[in-house]
Order: C-alpha cells, then sequence, then structure tokens
C-alpha cells in the first residue's frame, strides 16, 4: 500500500489557528521531504500486511466495527457536531483524512498529517490507503503540549520526531473497542505497542490518556478520539 508516487493532495486543511501553526520557519527541501514522506508510507505499509494477530482477525469482525461509538464523551460530541459531514454519520462516509478534516475536533490532527505543521510529514495518501484504527488527539490535547515541542516539532530536524509520534497513533486494520481491550499490547504501525485497558465506555491508552468517544467509523478507519496526544517510548 505504498503511496509515496502519488500526488499528495488535502485542500481545506488550513487548520493551524490553535497552536500557531505557521507554515514561516517550517522549510526544508523537496528532497527531505520526500525521503520523509516515502519512509513514513513505507513503515505504514509494512505494518499494515505483516501486523500480529489482533490486526489479522479484522477480516473477520469489519462487521463488528460497524457499531455505535461509545465512550463518556460520545454525547457531548454529538451535541457539538449534531449533523454534517463532521458528525458521526457524515464521517462514516468519508475517508479518514477527509472525515478528520470536515471535524472542528480534530483541526490540529489534520494539520499535523498534511503537512501544514511540517511541510516533510504529509501522511494523507498512506492514511487513506488501507484499513486503521487512529487514536485522534482532539485539539485541546494538542493544545496541552509545550510551547518548545511545537516549535521544534515544525522544523525540519523534528519532521522524523513528528512522524514518529502520528504514527504511534495507528494500528493496521479496524479494531473494535473490545478487540483493543482484549489484545492489551497492540502494536502501531510506529512499531512500539500502545496499551489499552478499561471497558469499552472507559477505555484508556497508555495509563492516562482516556478515550473521549470511540468506535467512531470512517469509510476505511475504526477513530477513537482522545483526550492526550500519546507520545512513544524510547
Amino acid at each position: 500500500m505504498t503511496t509515496s508516487t502519488r500526488t499528495r493532495t488535502f485542500s481545506a486543511l488550513a487548520l493551524a489557528g490553535a497552536l500557531g501553526l505557521s507554515l514561516a520557519g517550517c522549510g526544508g527541501s523537496d528532497d527531505a521531504a520526500g525521503t520523509t514522506a516515502s519512509s513514513s508510507s513505507s513503515s505504514m505499509s509494512s505494518s499494515s500486511s505483516t501486523s500480529s494477530s489482533p490486526s489479522e482477525s479484522m477480516s473477520s469482525s469489519s462487521t463488528m466495527a460497524a457499531g455505535t461509538p461509545v465512550g463518556a464523551g460520545c454525547a457531548d460530541y454529538a451535541a457539538q457536531v449534531p449533523s454534517g459531514a463532521g458528525s458521526v454519520e457524515g464521517m462514516a462516509q468519508a475517508n479518514v483524512t477527509t472525515a478528520a478534516s470536515n471535524n472542528p475536533l480534530l483541526t490540529q490532527l489534520v494539520a499535523a498529517v498534511s503537512g501544514k505543521l511540517n511541510p516533510q510529514v504529509n501522511l494523507v495518501d498512506t492514511l487513506n490507503g488501507g484499513e486503521f484504527t487512529v487514536f485522534a488527539p482532539v485539539d485541546s490535547a494538542f493544545a496541552a503540549l509545550p510551547a518548545d515541542v511545537v516549535a521544534t516539532l515544525k522544523t525540519p530536524e523534528g519532521a522524523a520526531t513528528l512522524s514518529s509520534v502520528l504514527t504511534y497513533h495507528v494500528v493496521a486494520g479496524k479494531m473494535t473497542p473490545e478487540q483493543l481491550i482484549q489484545a492489551g499490547a497492540v502494536p502501531t504501525v510506529q512499531g512500539k505497542t500502545v496499551q489499552v485497558a478499561g471497558t469499552p465506555e472507559a477505555m484508556t491508552v497508555n495509563g492516562s490518556a482516556k478515550v473521549i468517544c470511540g468506535n467512531v467509523q470512517t469509510s476505511n478507519a475504526t477513530v477513537y478520539l482522545l483526550d492526550s496526544v500519546l507520545m512513544p517510548p524510547a
């Protein structure tokens, strides 16, 4: 599912306000941008095709993944986005990056994966090229990051770190809450595992990050809205 040769386009995503995600100073050569994006795509493609048992069982559970969103924050999410492309029903009609771009809670994540935070990191084609489970930090989670961390991620030198952080939020295959909790340790396309615990209505990731609303469907992914940004272990 390598998509490094496909043209990366992701319009209508100038959504970098809350973190001051200006493109100024985010430069880097075209060669560097291509190398980083290609590396990210290759890593995700490899994980998707070789991931271990939780993802290999997806073919038999794809229907299960189409269930109702669960979580303490689902009612608030539905109240904030009751209809339209960013609602639960609207997101189910689009691929994951388009669905996220329509969701007003995910503007900073969209900016990060589409090259708006760092032009050298654009994972749009890759995320749209297969089936995934995505832990999606909401805007308030990105706003809680230290300013110096965000500044570093915007630099050419920070591109590899940003790519690592983003791919740490992605699991190959669509997984239901029950599957995630049963697996416990879930391998990400970044290479490290995340630890999922709790119940479908009260899931945690890596102990402290809480799932606001999970099992939200897009045409190619199952999304879990998170209240924190996950940082991969060293």
